[in-house]
């Protein structure tokens, strides 16, 4: 169905509407794009609530005192609550729907047909920042033999009936990438280039105090008001009320929090750095190159991550092309009424084509 699709130039999800998915290229159907329409109630004309949560997840879970923050996460199907009645002109009917579910359940993998994701427990470093240079997606981890790598495999995931050229597989060793991307981090604080560095992240620090978080508070106020209404309208149309009970206490459990920060403390809001404050902390650090080798994973991911650093792995030169924004971190991010609005200087950017170690 994917090739066919693409094949006939009917435009996938990510390309029809672009402004809500610049992350995916758009380039044609995923097959796991085709079996989420056809395992998705609402065309059958039914309202269907509950496929999401939110869960409190702790900030560090060594340091309790930092509080939580909340996690959209995908409830089991189980779970859903699907209405009834018609809601809206459906564009299948019950029997077809029922079909296609008990085919794709014959066809599945796992016991009874289910696949079942096993969370991974093993460490990325690069986790969401390795792009494939072919087809511009992010690459998965996966480990092998206890090592850490990353894979596109664009053909067995999306169709290629628009003649993409692209390797059945594409596959990157992590600890191939990390020495030359550290070496070339740490070359931005050699003795030929310390000053100009300080300069660059002096320059990207934000001219004005960013916004009191009490703005986002009321964001979440309102959007939680919203919700409420929502699901008192769920009661009134027969939606099963011990699991909208428990979406209202949620939802006022997350609106009384938001209240507790409407009026936060004026000390909260950074401060511009000197330049001698920036080059104390460098200067603390010691030898860059070794403090990035030694460190731990999650801590050189979140680095990597905070640098805004992106990576384009080219497998017919065995080359990465390597860009890192030094402002992606000094932005800062406001929710209103479910936009981000992010206010951050003009991006400074620095890149570098790394060639791969050979292991």
């Amino acid at each position: 169905m994917a090739e066919g699709l693409t094949a006939n130039h009917v435009p996938c999800p990510s390309a029809h509407d672009r402004a809500r998915n610049r992350h995916r290229s758009g380039i044609a159907w995923s097959k796991s794009a085709v079996r989420v329409i056809l395992t998705n109630p609402r065309y059958t004309g039914r309202q269907v609530w509950n496929k999401q949560r939110t869960d409190e997840v702790l900030l560090d879970v060594d340091d309790v005192a930092m509080g939580h923050t909340s996690v959209m996460r995908w409830n089991d199907r189980d779970k859903w609550v699907v209405s009834k009645e018609i809601t809206h002109e459906p564009l299948i009917d019950d029997a077809t729907f029922e079909q296609a579910q008990a085919i794709l359940l014959r066809r599945g993998r796992g016991t009874g047909g289910q696949h079942v994701k096993q969370r991974t427990r093993n460490p990325y470093v690069f986790r969401g920042l390795i792009y494939c240079a072919a087809c511009d997606r992010r690459m998965q981890g996966q480990y092998n033999h206890g090592d850490a790598y990353y894979r596109c495999r664009f053909p067995q995931e999306y169709a290629l009936a628009n003649q993409v050229t692209h390797p059945n597989n594409v596959y990157l060793r992590e600890d191939a990438l990390t020495d030359p991307l550290d070496t070339w981090l740490a070359s931005a604080f050699s003795s030929e280039r310390i000053e100009q560095t300080i300069t660059a992240m002096t320059d990207t620090q934000p001219l004005e105090q960013p916004p009191t978080p009490a703005i986002t508070a009321k964001a979440i106020i309102t959007e939680c008001d919203a919700k409420l209404e929502r699901y008192r309208a769920a009661l009134d149309a027969g939606a099963d009320p011990a699991v909208v009970t428990t979406w209202i206490a949620q939802t006022q459990a997350e609106r009384a929090r938001a209240e507790a920060n409407v009026h936060p403390n004026a000390g909260d809001n950074p401060r511009r750095m000197s330049r001698a404050e920036i080059r104390s902390l460098i200067q603390a650090l010691g030898d860059i190159a070794a403090v990035l080798r030694d460190a731990d994973p999650a801590d050189k991911a979140e680095l990597y991550r905070q640098l805004g650093l992106r990576l384009n792995y080219q497998p017919e030169t065995q080359t990465v092309r390597a860009a890192v924004d030094l402002s992606a971190h000094r932005g800062v991010m406001v929710c209103v009424r479910g936009a981000t609005q992010t206010i951050a200087p003009p991006p400074i950017m620095i890149g570098k084509t790394l060639r791969l170690t050979q292991l």
